[in-house]
């Protein structure tokens, strides 16, 4: 199948070593000369160093030639760009499949990928792959599971076929906007757990905090439409236990760079590649303020980045709060 890549960071640059060794023709964007040339030579030092990537990968610099004859897009760009592609994308798109790996929530809309590209778009046929998957791991072949979701079964079932592999496992699930909203909140308490690894690394309280992040997870997607169940699987819990504990994961680097006293606009200038929750909390932080949903840690998390609380403070304010039953 010809599959056409939009973006050439970590996780573009490891899926399309994903489908490249499942046999398929892939074409991938980038901006960069610098990134063609790499591709071209069969690696990606810019984001995923020590990995080598197939040489039959045809890396352009031009959108439109990615587009041509692909039967399927591939979105491998961070969430706050995604409107900007769906507007150069638009003149060139077929009504091939679109297949989403961002995670995240556009800061002034507070909407979903699929909302935004239906927005841009119109209709297609949207797919969202998410799950705990770290490029880092997907390119050395590390077992992966993860979920594809569509409104649509069908389209979910020929992007789980395109995408598997003996280390690449891919489930199909129909709830849309709990799989992307599960992929990201899930990113903010990972700043959140963060913060906890820089101040003390206290395993009594990273646990409590993904449990009650969960619930804020839960409890923000059921008033958006989504199903409880979907939290419980790979897009939800098993994206959160990953992106808070792993080493690979930007945002909960982000976290434990404030924890030990860093800024947050320091810590963004040394870093190579987006960390989503950054930008996903203040979307939230305006919506849970509207719609008046209890979402205590988020709303601390932007505090700490947004509004210079101490990290100590506000875990100390979130421990003071009114006692209540678990929910």
């Amino acid at each position: 199948m010809n599959i056409g890549i939009i973006g050439s960071g970590s996780w573009g640059t490891a899926i399309s070593k994903v489908l490249l060794n499942n046999g398929h023709n892939v074409k991938i964007w980038t901006r960069e000369e610098k990134i063609l040339k790499a591709l071209k030579d069969g690696e990606n030092p810019y984001y995923l160093p020590g990995i080598s990537i197939p040489k039959n990968i045809k890396p352009l610099l031009n959108i439109n030639e990615v587009m041509k004859n692909s039967e399927v897009i591939v979105l491998a760009i961070p969430t706050q760009a995604i409107r900007e592609v769906a507007l150069q994308i638009k003149p060139f798109y077929e009504n091939q499949i679109i297949v989403n790996l961002a995670k995240g929530l556009e800061i002034y809309s507070q909407k979903r990928i699929s909302e935004i590209l239906n927005e841009v778009i119109g209709d297609m046929q949207y797919v969202v792959l998410s799950g705990p998957s770290h490029a880092e791991e997907v390119a050395r072949d590390v077992p992966t599971s993860i979920v594809a979701a569509s409104n649509d079964l069908k389209i979910a079932k020929i992007v789980q076929k395109i995408f598997s592999n003996i280390s690449f496992r891919v489930y199909t699930n129909e709830d849309v906007v709990g799989v992307e909203l599960g992929g990201a909140i899930k990113n903010v308490i990972a700043i959140a757990a963060g913060v906890i690894d820089g101040i003390g690394g206290w395993d009594n309280s990273k646990a409590a905090l993904i449990t009650r992040g969960l619930a804020e997870i839960i409890r923000y997607g059921e008033k958006k439409g989504a199903k409880k169940e979907t939290f419980m699987g790979l897009a939800g819990l098993g994206d959160l236990i990953v992106t808070c504990n792993s080493q690979h994961s930007r945002n909960r680097y982000v976290g434990e760079m404030i924890g030990r006293g860093k800024k947050l606009n320091e810590i963004i200038e040394h870093m190579n590649m987006v960390a989503e929750g950054i930008y996903t909390v203040k979307a939230l932080y305006d919506e849970i303020k509207r719609l008046n949903i209890d979402m205590p840690i988020t709303e601390k998390t932007y505090e700490v980045l947004y509004l210079n609380k101490n990290p100590k403070k506000a875990i100390h304010e979130l421990m003071k709060r009114e006692l209540k039953e678990e929910n």
